[in-house]
């Protein structure tokens, strides 16, 4: 796995393939910060949420985000990310993991998220994780959620606070993009 473009740019990250990670393509992962490149800025807080090998929240630090936060329920992927920032010598005030499952930390979290990148398992329930942040506090007013999902599962156009803007499919997975109405 490698990082796509920033400060950060062609450097090599550990992904682990025994762990039950399905990371996100390189492809779409271009295709996703594309979208974002006028709305990331040393002022973005960015959530990896479900972060597995923390890739997507690594791109968002080298694209220039200011702060980005990992979560994963596993202690395994949690390891894995601390070793990815490890490994590109990222400073430990511009991060933090965070071993927890997604639903009850969007439920406690007392900081607020510019951009929120949702990308757990594609059999989960996908709900219970958009309905707490549809109807939380945990993404800004101007924020957009994203979440990876394989093609044919459906997701809501609306829920709560948030309705979807934009639907881009790659292949078998898909990136719903949402945000505040």
């Amino acid at each position: 796995m490698r990082i796509i473009a920033g400060k950060y740019r062609r450097r090599i990250i550990k992904s682990a393939p025994s762990l039950k990670i399905r990371p996100t393509s390189d492809r779409l992962r271009e295709t996703l910060f594309n979208i974002l490149t006028n709305r990331i800025d040393d002022e973005t807080f960015f959530l990896d949420l479900c972060a597995g090998t923390g890739a997507v929240g690594i791109e968002a630090l080298s694209r220039g985000a200011g702060f980005a936060t990992f979560v994963d329920k596993s202690r395994k992927a949690c390891m894995l990310v601390e070793e990815n920032l490890d490994l590109l010598q990222i400073p430990e005030d511009k991060t933090e993991v965070i071993r927890a499952d997604a639903a009850e930390y969007i439920k406690r979290a007392e900081k607020n998220f510019n951009l929120i990148f949702y990308d757990p398992p594609y059999r989960d329930n996908y709900l219970e994780v958009l309905s707490a942040i549809a109807f939380g506090k945990v993404l800004t007013e101007d924020g957009i959620l994203i979440v990876e999902h394989e093609s044919k599962k459906d997701l809501p156009d609306s829920i709560g606070k948030i309705r979807r803007w934009r639907l881009i499919k790659q292949g078998s997975s898909s990136l719903s993009f949402y945000e505040n109405c």
